[in-house]
């Protein structure tokens, strides 16, 4: 069945099943590799990408809920302002190491700043609990969190306070 979806700002006429997973139409029909595949049940977030700036799970995700969902992946998040300077501080603090979940990992950093420009240590841990790095980043990816978020700016009257 044929299905239109708006993906990175340009819409796809894509010919598949209504519960066919975002995944596999970003991956297999798209040859959007970007986004990668890790569990298979949304536990992991490998498979991360933002509908309508949210994070969402591709693994899981029936195409059929997003014909009318704006769909960012990896390979346009650094088009926006957050998630280049989210990309530019995974580089600075060479969070990467195998990489596998760093596209997931940098498309829930990107949301959380979008909602949260400078979250706390909770803040992000929270916001990042749902991916997983196999080769244990996290300190790197607080860090390089904390780098896209920038300095806190006070204001003279609260730093008079």
């Amino acid at each position: 069945m044929a299905q239109s979806l708006k993906i990175n700002g340009v819409v796809h006429q894509v010919d598949v099943d209504d519960d066919t997973p975002l995944l596999w139409v970003l991956r297999d029909v798209l040859g959007m590799t970007g986004t990668k595949f890790g569990c298979g049940m949304a536990l992991c977030g490998a498979c991360t990408v933002h509908m309508n700036g949210t994070p969402i799970r591709s693994c899981m995700m029936p195409v059929s809920a997003l014909l009318a969902a704006e769909i960012t992946t990896i390979e346009a998040i650094g088009e926006t302002p957050t998630g280049k300077r989210v990309q530019d501080a995974w580089l600075a603090h060479e969070v990467v190491q195998c990489g596998y979940c760093q596209s997931g990992q940098i498309m829930s950093a990107t949301a959380l700043l979008a909602a949260n420009p400078h979250p706390d240590d909770q803040a992000i841990d929270s916001a990042m609990a749902g991916n997983i790095c196999r080769c244990g980043t996290y300190v790197r990816i607080r860090e390089a969190i904390k780098t896209a978020a920038g300095p806190v700016i006070v204001a003279s009257s609260e730093a008079a306070s």
